[in-house]
Protein backbone atom coordinates (compact mmCIF):
# COMPACT_ATOMS: atom_id res chain seq x y z
CA UNK A 1 0.00 0.00 0.00
CA UNK A 2 2.67 2.24 0.90
CA UNK A 3 4.13 1.39 -2.56
CA UNK A 4 1.38 2.47 -4.39
CA UNK A 5 1.12 6.05 -2.58
CA UNK A 6 4.42 6.71 -3.23
CA UNK A 7 4.21 5.53 -7.32
CA UNK A 8 0.75 7.88 -7.32
CA UNK A 9 2.67 10.87 -5.15
CA UNK A 10 5.37 10.67 -8.09
CA UNK A 11 2.90 10.31 -11.12
CA UNK A 12 0.85 13.30 -10.03
CA UNK A 13 4.47 15.42 -9.68
CA UNK A 14 5.23 14.17 -12.50
CA UNK A 15 1.79 15.68 -14.00
CA UNK A 16 1.90 19.13 -12.21
CA UNK A 17 5.41 19.75 -13.95
CA UNK A 18 3.84 19.21 -17.72
CA UNK A 19 1.36 21.77 -16.61
CA UNK A 20 3.56 23.80 -15.32
CA UNK A 21 5.89 23.83 -18.16
CA UNK A 22 2.61 23.98 -20.14
CA UNK A 23 1.92 27.28 -18.22
CA UNK A 24 4.53 28.99 -18.52
CA UNK A 25 4.98 28.93 -22.12
CA UNK A 26 1.65 29.82 -22.77
CA UNK A 27 2.84 33.02 -20.57
CA UNK A 28 5.61 33.81 -23.09
CA UNK A 29 3.03 34.13 -26.00
CA UNK A 30 1.96 37.57 -27.04
CA UNK A 31 -1.94 37.94 -26.75
CA UNK A 32 -3.75 37.43 -30.03
CA UNK A 33 -5.35 40.96 -29.88
CA UNK A 34 -2.70 42.70 -28.84
CA UNK A 35 -0.91 44.98 -31.65
CA UNK A 36 1.95 44.34 -33.87
CA UNK A 37 4.87 46.74 -32.78
CA UNK A 38 5.20 49.27 -34.50
CA UNK A 39 8.32 49.72 -36.48
CA UNK A 40 9.49 53.22 -36.86
CA UNK A 41 10.87 53.80 -40.82
CA UNK A 42 12.76 56.72 -41.05
CA UNK A 43 10.58 58.77 -44.37
CA UNK A 44 11.78 61.80 -46.78
CA UNK A 45 9.08 63.68 -48.34
CA UNK A 46 8.89 63.16 -52.30
CA UNK A 47 8.75 66.85 -52.88
CA UNK A 48 11.78 67.02 -51.57
CA UNK A 49 13.68 64.61 -53.25
CA UNK A 50 11.89 65.59 -56.74
CA UNK A 51 13.12 67.54 -59.68
CA UNK A 52 11.06 71.29 -59.80
CA UNK A 53 11.82 71.71 -63.25
CA UNK A 54 10.61 67.85 -64.11
CA UNK A 55 8.27 68.72 -66.44
CA UNK A 56 6.22 65.79 -65.68
CA UNK A 57 5.43 67.01 -62.19
CA UNK A 58 2.99 69.56 -64.07
CA UNK A 59 1.13 67.18 -66.59
CA UNK A 60 -2.39 67.46 -65.51
CA UNK A 61 -6.03 67.89 -67.10
CA UNK A 62 -4.97 71.68 -67.43
CA UNK A 63 -1.59 71.78 -68.82
CA UNK A 64 -0.56 68.62 -70.98
CA UNK A 65 2.33 67.05 -73.48
CA UNK A 66 5.16 68.93 -72.73
CA UNK A 67 7.78 67.91 -75.37
CA UNK A 68 11.44 69.47 -74.87
CA UNK A 69 11.89 70.78 -78.57
CA UNK A 70 15.25 71.48 -80.82
CA UNK A 71 16.17 75.23 -79.81
CA UNK A 72 18.93 75.33 -81.79
CA UNK A 73 22.27 73.97 -81.50
CA UNK A 74 24.18 77.23 -80.11
CA UNK A 75 21.79 77.73 -77.60
CA UNK A 76 21.70 73.99 -76.21
CA UNK A 77 24.50 73.84 -73.38
CA UNK A 78 22.41 77.45 -71.99
CA UNK A 79 18.98 76.84 -71.44
CA UNK A 80 16.28 74.31 -72.54
CA UNK A 81 13.05 74.61 -74.63
CA UNK A 82 10.04 72.84 -74.25
CA UNK A 83 6.37 73.56 -76.26
CA UNK A 84 2.97 72.31 -73.91
CA UNK A 85 -0.37 72.62 -74.21
CA UNK A 86 -2.84 74.29 -71.81
CA UNK A 87 -6.68 75.35 -71.73
CA UNK A 88 -8.13 78.85 -71.94
CA UNK A 89 -11.59 79.68 -72.03
CA UNK A 90 -11.55 75.80 -73.22
CA UNK A 91 -9.61 76.36 -76.53
CA UNK A 92 -6.31 74.19 -76.54
CA UNK A 93 -3.58 76.29 -76.94
CA UNK A 94 0.48 76.18 -77.70
CA UNK A 95 2.86 77.29 -75.29
CA UNK A 96 6.48 77.69 -74.80
CA UNK A 97 8.84 77.72 -72.22
CA UNK A 98 12.85 78.13 -71.63
CA UNK A 99 14.34 77.30 -68.67
CA UNK A 100 18.47 78.84 -68.12
CA UNK A 101 20.24 75.35 -67.46
CA UNK A 102 21.89 77.33 -64.16
CA UNK A 103 18.71 78.25 -62.60
CA UNK A 104 17.75 74.73 -62.94
CA UNK A 105 20.72 73.60 -61.28
CA UNK A 106 19.82 75.72 -58.20
CA UNK A 107 16.36 73.50 -57.70
CA UNK A 108 15.11 76.98 -56.71
CA UNK A 109 12.43 78.75 -58.37
CA UNK A 110 13.50 81.27 -60.75
CA UNK A 111 12.64 84.73 -61.62
CA UNK A 112 10.67 85.03 -65.21
CA UNK A 113 9.78 87.33 -68.40
CA UNK A 114 6.72 86.44 -70.73
CA UNK A 115 7.39 87.05 -74.09
CA UNK A 116 4.28 88.20 -76.24
CA UNK A 117 5.02 87.91 -80.06
CA UNK A 118 4.19 89.86 -82.87
CA UNK A 119 2.49 89.01 -86.20
CA UNK A 120 -1.00 87.71 -86.56
CA UNK A 121 -2.45 84.29 -87.19
CA UNK A 122 0.51 82.20 -88.56
CA UNK A 123 3.00 84.80 -89.74
CA UNK A 124 4.95 85.83 -87.11
CA UNK A 125 3.81 82.53 -84.48
CA UNK A 126 6.00 81.26 -82.28
CA UNK A 127 8.84 78.74 -83.27
CA UNK A 128 11.04 76.27 -81.45
CA UNK A 129 13.93 78.78 -81.45
CA UNK A 130 12.43 81.64 -80.48
CA UNK A 131 12.80 81.79 -76.63
CA UNK A 132 16.29 80.75 -76.52
CA UNK A 133 17.69 83.47 -77.42
CA UNK A 134 15.45 86.01 -74.84
CA UNK A 135 16.25 83.13 -72.56
CA UNK A 136 20.75 83.65 -73.07
CA UNK A 137 19.96 87.90 -72.97
CA UNK A 138 17.89 88.17 -69.80
CA UNK A 139 19.32 84.91 -67.81
CA UNK A 140 15.70 84.14 -67.00
CA UNK A 141 12.57 81.65 -67.47
CA UNK A 142 11.12 82.58 -70.61
CA UNK A 143 7.37 81.89 -71.25
CA UNK A 144 4.84 82.71 -74.47
CA UNK A 145 1.72 82.06 -75.48
CA UNK A 146 0.63 80.61 -79.11
CA UNK A 147 -2.27 82.97 -78.98
CA UNK A 148 -5.83 81.28 -80.40
CA UNK A 149 -6.23 81.45 -84.02
CA UNK A 150 -1.92 81.46 -84.07
CA UNK A 151 -0.13 78.55 -84.86
CA UNK A 152 -1.59 74.89 -83.63
CA UNK A 153 -3.71 76.72 -80.95
CA UNK A 154 -7.76 76.67 -81.86
CA UNK A 155 -9.99 79.32 -81.97
CA UNK A 156 -10.09 82.91 -83.60
CA UNK A 157 -7.54 85.33 -83.31
CA UNK A 158 -8.88 88.63 -82.02
CA UNK A 159 -5.74 90.89 -82.31
CA UNK A 160 -6.19 91.64 -78.39
CA UNK A 161 -9.63 90.76 -77.75
CA UNK A 162 -10.60 87.64 -76.35
CA UNK A 163 -7.23 86.35 -77.15
CA UNK A 164 -5.44 88.67 -74.42
CA UNK A 165 -6.91 85.68 -71.90
CA UNK A 166 -4.77 83.52 -73.18
CA UNK A 167 -1.51 85.87 -71.80
CA UNK A 168 -3.48 86.31 -68.68
CA UNK A 169 -4.37 82.42 -67.99
CA UNK A 170 0.15 81.90 -68.47
CA UNK A 171 0.32 84.21 -65.72
CA UNK A 172 -2.49 82.42 -63.28
CA UNK A 173 -0.47 79.21 -64.55
CA UNK A 174 2.98 80.19 -63.62
CA UNK A 175 1.58 81.76 -60.52
CA UNK A 176 -0.19 78.45 -59.65
CA UNK A 177 0.64 75.99 -61.04
CA UNK A 178 4.37 76.22 -62.32
CA UNK A 179 6.35 76.29 -59.03
CA UNK A 180 9.35 76.91 -60.56
CA UNK A 181 8.44 80.62 -61.36
CA UNK A 182 9.34 83.21 -59.06
CA UNK A 183 6.82 85.78 -59.50
CA UNK A 184 8.84 88.46 -57.82
CA UNK A 185 9.55 90.74 -60.30
CA UNK A 186 7.29 89.26 -63.63
CA UNK A 187 8.14 91.17 -66.48
CA UNK A 188 6.37 91.06 -69.77
CA UNK A 189 8.23 92.08 -72.84
CA UNK A 190 5.93 92.68 -75.98
CA UNK A 191 7.13 92.67 -79.72
CA UNK A 192 5.38 94.62 -82.31
CA UNK A 193 1.78 93.66 -82.35
CA UNK A 194 2.69 92.16 -78.61
CA UNK A 195 2.50 95.68 -77.49
CA UNK A 196 -1.23 95.22 -78.32
CA UNK A 197 -1.40 92.23 -75.46
CA UNK A 198 1.24 93.51 -73.21
CA UNK A 199 -0.03 96.77 -72.37
CA UNK A 200 -3.51 96.00 -72.03
CA UNK A 201 -2.64 93.07 -69.93
CA UNK A 202 -0.83 95.17 -67.40
CA UNK A 203 -3.55 97.72 -67.61
CA UNK A 204 -5.74 94.78 -65.50
CA UNK A 205 -3.40 92.32 -64.11
CA UNK A 206 -1.33 93.98 -61.25
CA UNK A 207 1.15 90.96 -61.41
CA UNK A 208 3.04 92.27 -64.02
CA UNK A 209 5.83 94.42 -62.53
CA UNK A 210 8.08 95.51 -65.59
CA UNK A 211 7.43 96.16 -69.06
CA UNK A 212 9.54 95.67 -72.27
CA UNK A 213 8.56 97.15 -75.45
CA UNK A 214 10.28 95.88 -78.64
CA UNK A 215 9.30 98.34 -81.59
CA UNK A 216 6.03 97.67 -79.79
CA UNK A 217 2.29 98.77 -81.15
CA UNK A 218 0.47 101.06 -79.38
CA UNK A 219 -2.05 103.21 -81.39
CA UNK A 220 -4.39 100.72 -83.83
CA UNK A 221 -6.51 104.04 -84.84
CA UNK A 222 -2.70 105.17 -86.58
CA UNK A 223 -1.93 101.60 -87.62
CA UNK A 224 -4.90 101.32 -89.74
CA UNK A 225 -4.75 104.69 -90.89
CA UNK A 226 -0.93 104.95 -92.57
CA UNK A 227 -0.73 100.66 -93.77
CA UNK A 228 -3.33 99.49 -96.11
CA UNK A 229 -2.39 96.14 -95.02
CA UNK A 230 -3.37 96.48 -91.83
CA UNK A 231 -6.65 97.71 -92.83
CA UNK A 232 -7.57 94.05 -93.24
CA UNK A 233 -6.20 92.52 -90.99
CA UNK A 234 -7.36 94.49 -88.40
CA UNK A 235 -10.78 94.23 -90.42
CA UNK A 236 -10.43 90.19 -89.84
CA UNK A 237 -9.50 89.67 -86.46
CA UNK A 238 -11.34 92.91 -84.31
CA UNK A 239 -14.23 92.44 -86.98
CA UNK A 240 -14.58 96.40 -87.39
CA UNK A 241 -13.36 99.58 -88.32
CA UNK A 242 -12.38 102.04 -86.23
CA UNK A 243 -15.26 104.18 -87.57
CA UNK A 244 -18.07 101.24 -86.45
CA UNK A 245 -16.27 100.19 -82.94
CA UNK A 246 -13.58 103.21 -81.88
CA UNK A 247 -13.77 101.32 -78.62
CA UNK A 248 -12.58 98.37 -79.51
CA UNK A 249 -9.70 99.81 -81.03
CA UNK A 250 -9.16 102.22 -77.84
CA UNK A 251 -9.32 99.15 -75.42
CA UNK A 252 -6.05 97.61 -77.64
CA UNK A 253 -4.47 101.23 -77.79
CA UNK A 254 -1.86 102.25 -74.70
CA UNK A 255 -1.19 105.57 -76.13
CA UNK A 256 -5.20 106.30 -75.05
CA UNK A 257 -4.88 105.62 -71.37
CA UNK A 258 -1.37 105.85 -70.61
CA UNK A 259 -1.85 106.94 -67.14
CA UNK A 260 -3.43 103.87 -66.24
CA UNK A 261 0.15 102.49 -66.64
CA UNK A 262 2.53 102.89 -63.46
CA UNK A 263 5.11 100.44 -63.58
CA UNK A 264 8.64 100.55 -65.25
CA UNK A 265 9.01 100.50 -68.92
CA UNK A 266 11.80 99.81 -71.47
CA UNK A 267 11.49 100.82 -74.87
CA UNK A 268 13.03 99.98 -77.64
CA UNK A 269 12.21 101.51 -81.49
CA UNK A 270 14.20 102.51 -84.91
CA UNK A 271 13.35 105.88 -86.10
CA UNK A 272 12.83 104.08 -90.02
CA UNK A 273 10.79 101.64 -88.60
CA UNK A 274 8.42 100.88 -91.82
CA UNK A 275 5.95 98.47 -89.83
CA UNK A 276 5.19 100.46 -86.79
CA UNK A 277 5.99 104.14 -87.20
CA UNK A 278 8.69 105.50 -84.69
CA UNK A 279 6.22 107.85 -83.80
CA UNK A 280 3.85 105.19 -81.63
CA UNK A 281 7.10 105.08 -79.40
CA UNK A 282 7.65 108.95 -79.35
CA UNK A 283 3.91 109.68 -78.20
CA UNK A 284 3.76 107.51 -75.66
CA UNK A 285 6.86 107.75 -73.86
CA UNK A 286 5.46 111.21 -73.82
CA UNK A 287 2.68 110.25 -71.66
CA UNK A 288 4.47 107.62 -69.68
CA UNK A 289 7.24 109.52 -68.62
CA UNK A 290 5.22 111.64 -66.10
CA UNK A 291 3.30 108.74 -64.38
CA UNK A 292 6.24 105.98 -64.14
CA UNK A 293 9.84 105.24 -64.57
CA UNK A 294 10.20 105.01 -68.28
CA UNK A 295 13.16 104.72 -71.02
CA UNK A 296 13.29 105.27 -74.43
CA UNK A 297 16.43 103.90 -76.56
CA UNK A 298 16.35 104.39 -80.08
CA UNK A 299 18.33 103.07 -83.27
CA UNK A 300 18.97 105.29 -86.66
CA UNK A 301 17.86 101.89 -88.49
CA UNK A 302 15.07 100.56 -89.56
CA UNK A 303 15.07 97.12 -87.90
CA UNK A 304 11.78 95.72 -86.14
CA UNK A 305 11.32 94.34 -83.15
CA UNK A 306 15.51 93.36 -82.84
CA UNK A 307 17.44 95.01 -80.03
CA UNK A 308 20.83 96.17 -80.90
CA UNK A 309 23.82 93.50 -79.19
CA UNK A 310 25.27 96.46 -77.07
CA UNK A 311 22.34 96.66 -75.68
CA UNK A 312 21.54 93.28 -74.25
CA UNK A 313 23.75 94.18 -70.79
CA UNK A 314 21.21 97.52 -70.75
CA UNK A 315 18.49 94.93 -70.53
CA UNK A 316 20.10 92.89 -68.16
CA UNK A 317 20.90 95.88 -66.03
CA UNK A 318 17.24 97.11 -66.05
CA UNK A 319 15.88 93.95 -64.81
CA UNK A 320 18.22 93.69 -62.11
CA UNK A 321 17.03 97.09 -60.87
CA UNK A 322 15.53 96.57 -57.20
Amino acid sequence: MKRFYMKAIRFLSAISAIVFVIISLTACQPEKNQAEPTVQIETTNAAEKSNIYDMENYESDEVFDFVKVNQGGKYDEFCTTYQFNYLSDGLKIEGYLSIPISVEKTQAPGKCVMFNHGGNRDFGKLENNTLAPICAVTGRIVVASQYRGCGGSEGEEHFGGDDLNDVIKLIDLCEEHFSFVDMDDFCVIGSSRGGVMTYPAARKDSRIKRIIALSALCDLFEAYEVRDDMKTVLKETIGFTPEEKPEEYQKRSAVYWADEIKIPVLMFHAKQDKQVPYSQAENLYEKLKDNTDCTLITYDDDLHGIVHEKDYQTIRDWLNQS
